[in-house]
């Protein structure tokens, strides 16, 4: 059996990025948010584009201005306005000044932006009561971007401020990496699906519901294939048209040592090999993972079917999988951080514990975690919901007391 970081090792190891080549797509850029950057992105623009007033208040030659006082103001004629988005007319000569507004572009012969808060206007004549530094208030053309440089690299995630600076560059068809396609199966004779009048025995599958939502919120496209029956042909079947048509798979029962669990020898049967059999994890224990080909692709994991069991596997295995897999460039692994534990934790010691929970920031900016209320069995899918995170208790520890830190994995947005 696995150590937990030694599957992670494994499975990150086998997993493929796409192509760069031919795993992309020209998207528009309402379009692209939340996708995956797959070349990186040059401008032909500096930025800011000119040399820019961060200031309302008045472009002036530092010499005319940098020994004036409030008993000795400088006086300048003014000679023009210049608002954004218009092109001074005029180059400025000794004793002359131009009202400016923020954004708007310097003017010929001024190398200095007075604020208007220090100065006192009368007609076509400005007073200038302190003496400001030199450059002031100016933004340089290129000090923010030069021309011709890398503005964002690629494999980085497109959210509003990247968006941002797309728009800003005039790139509105970004090339990002297709979504992978993750093929999504439930295995089990007892399992029904939420609409079907429930018989003695019978399960509603859920699974599919929520590793179908996880693989969303992951950046990929779910394939949802149903239910199907713990019958080796037609599991066969199934497994077959999954690997045919999606870049990773998902199967959720069928991987333990019961009579009716076939997914390894189904994996094995189609040519493909085990790489893990079991993880020194609670709950998820019984995790299969597999590949078909000499690429490696598509990657087959096998989850465990309790609902808990299912969650944690996923967010802590098949995530960093997908984001790798997506063409994310770096940070695919779970990020820990530590908590203070509201309430005893408690564990076996045996397997590397997960317990869900809420993590919490505190009005001094630390964390706090609050396991959730009743069971953490692996089969307990009513306390997950509105959790956010999961806590860590390493083998060989039994007993994490109330009021002491323990690692946290974050797996929703923390309040």
């Amino acid at each position: 059996m696995l150590s937990v970081s030694d599957a992670e090792a494994i499975i990150l190891n086998l997993v493929q990025p796409l192509d760069q080549q031919q795993d992309t797509e020209l998207v528009d850029l309402f379009a692209a948010t939340g996708r995956i950057l797959a070349s990186p992105i040059a401008s032909q623009l500096d930025f800011p584009h000119w040399d820019n007033s961060s200031m309302d208040g008045y472009a002036v030659r530092y010499q005319d201005v940098q020994d004036c006082s409030t008993e000795n103001p400088a006086v300048l004629e003014i000679v023009e306005e210049i608002p954004a988005g218009y092109q001074s007319q005029s180059t400025l000569q000794k004793g002359q000044a131009a009202r400016i507004m923020t954004g708007a572009m310097i003017p010929e012969g001024a190398d200095t932006v007075v604020m208007q808060e220090v100065t006192h206007r009368e007609e076509n004549r400005v007073f200038i009561l302190a003496a400001p530094k030199p450059q002031e208030f100016i933004r340089p053309r290129a000090s923010y971007h030069q021309a011709g440089t890398q503005l964002l690299p690629q494999g980085i995630i497109l959210n509003a401020p990247e968006i941002s600076v797309l728009a800003a560059a005039q790139c509105t068809l970004p090339r990002v990496f297709r979504k992978p396609i993750v093929a999504i199966l439930s295995t089990g004779n007892e399992l029904v699906t939420p609409d079907t009048p429930l018989q003695p025995g019978q399960i509603v599958d859920s699974n599919q519901y929520a590793l179908a939502v996880l693989v969303k919120q992951s950046g990929a496209e779910p394939l949802m294939l149903g239910i199907i029956k713990d019958e080796p042909v037609t599991l066969k079947q199934a497994v077959a048209h999954a690997i045919a048509k999606a870049d990773l798979v998902l199967s959720s029962g069928g991987v333990s040592v019961g009579d009716y669990d076939y997914i390894e020898q189904i994996i094995e049967s189609l040519g493909g090999k085990i790489h893990i059999h079991a993880v020194a994890i609670k709950p998820g224990k019984p995790l299969t993972v597999g590949t078909f080909s000499r690429s490696l692709s598509p990657l087959y994991f096998g989850l465990p079917g309790n609902p808990a069991a299912a969650f944690v596997t996923f967010w802590r295995f098949v995530q960093p999988a997908i984001k790798k897999l997506s063409g994310l460039a770096e940070g695919w692994e779970p990020k820990l951080i530590k908590a203070r534990s509201r309430h005893e934790l408690r564990a076996d010691s045996k397997r590397e514990t997960y317990l869900w929970g809420q993590t919490f920031l505190n009005r001094e900016g630390t964390y706090e975690f609050q396991p959730a209320s009743g069971s953490h069995s692996s089969g307990n899918l009513i306390n997950l919901a509105q959790t956010n995170s999961l806590a860590i208790l390493p083998i060989g520890q039994t007993l994490i007391p109330a009021g002491e830190h323990v690692l946290i994995i974050h797996t929703a947005h923390c309040k």
